[in-house]
């Protein structure tokens, strides 16, 4: 059975997903302005997140400073980002795909991809069916798609980088040659900066000159396993399954590029209790400990460094995690350069129930276990941004006058 695989991707979607809201609200398109998702236009804090194409056309760029975004575009519009809104959008459009496909794999909050092999009987037009589906998520939802149709994931998901909104586009292998071999080699899918600009150093400047490459040449210049890798995907050639459930994490990481260069232990302290208490929340969210923690910094001359630790206990406490991430920054920075990036990530995942267990009782522990799970809660009745820790794992709310979620905490910790 000849296979066929659908690439669905969200058009900028976290602005489509903040204006089909205040569209279906009788507010203004974010769509039809410049405008732009995340940070903070007071303080001039935080990155660009999703930005719209009135945007896009004074040069902002997903990813940069907001600082820099505004001294391009004045007048641009920030919206705050709101994580549930963009959950409750991720169900809604993937379970529309459900309806048509037999499989489902979720690739990111904003991206899945269908298999549609076998289903030529029921779709005997691959690209109306597309269209079909494409269409349902705009008039039910209220924002717009574009789907990829082709033979395998890699070329799939190629084809959802053509031209967008609202489009459905096909890269069938016979399409190679004349719709990917002219693109850029940068823009294949998992070509990197460096691997690129290693490639262009060369002279390889297509993909189609990549996937001439003899094979010998290919693994020479990139490595073994990275020239074969590419060398297949500029051939089109790809054979992973699309799962209906995803693979375990193999890991929980959370990074920040910093608008500001940090400069002190105090200000990366701040960061990197944030950073731990996402990845540890998010640890718990999926019932998972880890077993070996690390921290990444990169200078502002672009210079990264990590130093990693391995635990003879696997833990998902954010006090924990932060206390080792503390010294092994304090290994891994002696502060004498500014710090442009900062990241704490956890590997060697388990999901066992079986802790090992101390012959004395841990009060300590204990206690931040206590004050993990009422956090936790907090945030799940009313919100990420609602509870923030601050530096001696305390938590302080984000609003003027004591909260409910205040008085919550306090109880917790009383108990």
């Amino acid at each position: 059975m000849e296979k066929l695989i659908f690439h669905v991707d969200v058009n900028s979607a976290f602005l489509s997903w903040e204006a089909a809201k205040r569209v279906a609200a009788g507010e203004e398109d974010l769509r039809l302005i410049p405008s732009a998702i995340g940070g903070d236009r007071e303080k001039r804090t935080g990155v660009i997140l999703a930005k719209s194409i009135p945007a896009k056309k004074f040069g902002v760029k997903t990813g940069e400073p907001v600082g820099m975004a505004l001294r391009k575009c004045p007048d641009l519009y920030l919206a705050r980002p709101d994580f549930k809104l963009y959950e409750k959008n991720s169900r809604a459009f993937m379970d529309i795909c459900r309806r048509y496909a037999p499989v489902v794999e979720k690739y990111s909050i904003d991206e899945c991809f269908l298999d549609m092999s076998g289903t030529s009987l029921i779709y005997p037009d691959p690209v109306e069916i597309a269209h079909t589906i494409k269409d349902t998520i705009r008039d039910e939802l209220g924002f717009t798609v574009n789907v990829a149709i082709s033979r395998n994931k890699l070329l799939a998901k190629m084809t959802s980088d053509f031209e967008k909104p609202d489009k459905v586009h096909t890269l069938f292998p016979e399409e190679v040659p004349s719709k990917m071999w002219p693109m850029p080699v940068r823009e294949l899918f998992s070509v990197g900066r460096a691997t690129a600009e290693r490639l262009e150093t060369a002279n390889i400047r297509t993909i189609g000159e990549l996937a001439a490459m003899e094979p010998e040449r290919a693994q020479f210049l990139l490595g073994n396993k990275l020239g074969a890798m590419l060398l297949d995907y500029a051939n089109g050639r790809d054979d992973t399954p699309v799962l209906a459930e995803r693979e375990e994490a193999k890991g929980y990481s959370n990074s920040t590029t910093l608008e500001t260069d940090v400069t002190d232990f105090e200000q990366a302290n701040v960061i990197l209790l944030a950073l731990s208490d996402s990845v540890a929340a998010r640890m718990r969210a999926d019932n998972a400990k880890a077993y070996c923690v690390s921290v990444t910094a990169r200078s502002n001359d672009f210079k990264t460094r990590s130093h990693q630790k391995k635990l003879d206990e696997a833990t998902d406490i954010t006090s924990e995690i932060y206390e080792i991430v503390k010294l092994l920054f304090a290994e891994l920075w002696d502060g004498t350069t500014p710090l442009r990036l900062l990241g704490v990530a956890v590997s060697d995942i388990t999901k066992e129930d079986y802790v090992q267990q101390s012959l004395f009782f841990d009060e300590k522990k204990d206690k931040a276990r206590k004050i993990d799970k009422a956090v936790d809660n907090i945030r799940g009745r009313y919100g990420t941004d609602i509870i923030s820790r601050g530096s001696s794992y305390g938590s302080s709310v984000r609003v003027g006058s004591k909260h409910k979620a205040q008085i919550e905490l306090e109880n917790e910790n009383k108990e």
